[in-house]
């Protein structure tokens, strides 16, 4: 239960040179189950695919960024708290700020495993909802990397994950995960740790997003509004 427990977000900024005001969010969530039944005598969901390796990509990126010269936009770099027990964390962040000055959100969700389309690939919950995905894949042209549209949409991903609440208020807040959903076997489980991870590979995903979003960065290009729902 979360009555009468303090928890906090975790958020770094970088302000925009000629657009300050319009905010790029990069974003993961670093909490997770805590303690449970043990298996084998281990009580720990360690999470580290579910989200260390989403948080890991956002202090990646923010320490990329900060090596840059200075963005147009202000970069929020935003992990987030109590993803697993409700969202809180994201919710509350997501109200600190007018919708309308958010221009992007990149949620990084579960990339320490290979997608289903093997390495230097990730999909894009709610790839349909805005034309986010094609200006990310128009940056990495060139490159071997390649975003796909979510293949599990009876999963409802786009809105079970720490992007929800900014999207439901039009801000094209999109995920990107490699997790393979229908065959994770140690999601939500104890052997959730840093060993089944694929750092090689989460190393490209992480350098796609940074070259991906270059254009959103610079202030010369801008996702199209995700409809309200």
């Amino acid at each position: 239960k979360l009555t009468g427990t303090e928890f906090a977000n975790v958020v770094g900024i970088i302000r925009g040179k000629s657009k300050p005001d319009e905010r790029v969010v990069f974003s993961a969530h670093y909490d997770h189950l805590g303690i449970g039944k043990a298996k084998d005598q281990d009580s720990i969901y360690n999470g580290a695919n579910d989200d260390a390796s989403g948080t890991t990509a956002v202090i990646a990126l923010a320490t990329y960024f900060k090596k840059m010269k200075q963005p147009e936009r202000t970069l929020v770099f935003a992990t987030f708290t109590a993803e697993e027990s409700g969202g809180y964390g994201a919710q509350y962040f997501s109200k600190q700020m007018d919708p309308a000055t958010v221009m992007a959100m990149f949620n990084i969700e579960m990339i320490g495993t290979d997608s289903k389309w093997g390495k230097n690939s990730a999909y894009i919950t709610g790839y349909e909802k805005s034309d986010f995905g094609k200006i990310l894949q128009d940056n990495l042209k060139g490159s071997a990397f390649e975003f796909h549209p979510d293949p599990y949409p009876s999963e409802n991903l786009f809105y079970r994950s720490d992007n929800a609440t900014l999207a439901r208020l039009g801000v094209p807040a999109h995920t990107i995960s490699t997790s393979k959903m229908d065959s994770e076997k140690f999601y939500h489980t104890v052997d959730d740790e840093i060993g089944t991870l694929d750092t090689k590979n989460m190393t490209e995903i992480i350098k796609a997003i940074a070259v991906s979003s270059k254009s959103i960065v610079n202030g010369s290009s801008t996702p199209g509004r995700v409809k309200e729902q």
